[in-house]
């Protein structure tokens, strides 16, 4: 099953373009990392995934959703069924490790029993059961990178 799947796709923004005749598929349990240096469209290939740019040609599907016709009171819903690491981790440095993740799980309505069950089940996946009530200030540069890894692993239980 493809998770998502990019053909030919083209973004210009003004007479630039950023991308030219990208063509990449993921299928389920694989796992994605874009590299590349500064400037070489990594952000802007995420921002297509992700709902949040359009692509100047080509098609993008991501979990089902044609990205060409979603409607804009969709793309949370596609947003729910993908997770993204940052590079920048994006936690919520005054929330615990454990809070940061549930925020994530409640913003898609998940019940307090999944984040009873999950939680602890990702944050062991990531070697970082023993820092649940950490805050981010108390974390190294990788451990917060993994509690961001966590987060994107916690509403999507069929990944992992």
């Amino acid at each position: 099953m493809k998770l998502f799947e990019m053909k030919h796709i083209k973004k210009s923004f003004g007479a630039l373009d950023v991308l030219r005749d990208i063509s990449l598929e993921v299928d389920k349990g694989e796992v994605l990392s874009i590299i590349g240096p500064s400037g070489s469209g990594k952000s802007t290939i995420i921002k297509l995934i992700s709902g949040e740019l359009r692509p100047t040609s080509g098609a993008v599907h991501v979990n089902g959703y044609n990205l060409e016709r979603i409607r804009k009171r969709e793309i949370p819903y596609l947003r729910r069924t993908t997770g993204v690491v940052f590079q920048d981790f994006r936690l919520i440095g005054n929330k615990t490790v454990r809070d940061n993740l549930a925020l994530a799980m409640r913003a898609v309505g998940a019940s307090p029993r999944e984040l009873k069950n999950r939680i602890p089940y990702v944050l062991e996946l990531v070697g970082l059961a023993d820092k649940e009530n950490s805050y981010p200030d108390q974390l190294s540069g990788g451990e917060q990178q993994r509690v961001a890894i966590a987060r994107a692993l916690v509403n999507n239980p069929s990944t992992i």
